[in-house]
Parts: structure tokens; C-alpha cells; sequence
């Protein structure tokens, strides 16, 4: 089973098996896509373009999840 090797916030991670592309990638990692936003690379990717971004060993990804609330 092929394995695909990232840079996620700063941290080298292996996802097994390879995602295709971006949207694969952020399910693997256990983000639920409503609820982050994605620097891909050095650019700030939405949502409808992770299906179509193809993914490869190297990537770099800095995931911030929005949290709700406050007082």
C-alpha cells in the first residue's frame, strides 16, 4: 500500500494508503472540511478547489480549525 509523506503545521506525517488529492488529504488527517482552512503550499485553497488539487510526497499544509464561542 503506497504512503504519502507531508509537512501538516510544521510536523512531517505519513497518510497510508496515498491520498489523490487535497480533500482526501484532509479527511485522512480527521479535519471535517466545514470547520478548517488550508494553506496548500504557501496558498489559501477553498474548499471546492481540494477536490481538483492533486497531492504529492513533500506537500505542505498549515490547517487552522475555526472554533466557535466565546464569551
Amino acid at each position: 500500500m503506497a504512503t504519502l509523506q507531508l509537512q501538516v503545521n510544521g510536523e512531517r506525517r505519513e497518510l497510508s494508503p496515498a491520498p489523490q488529492h487535497l480533500a482526501q488529504a484532509i479527511e485522512q488527517l480527521g479535519h471535517h472540511p466545514r470547520l478548517v482552512v488550508v494553506e496548500f503550499n504557501g496558498l489559501i485553497l477553498t474548499p471546492d478547489r481540494w477536490q481538483d488539487q492533486p497531492i504529492q510526497n513533500g506537500d505542505s499544509l498549515e490547517i487552522v480549525t475555526i472554533v466557535g464561542g466565546g464569551s
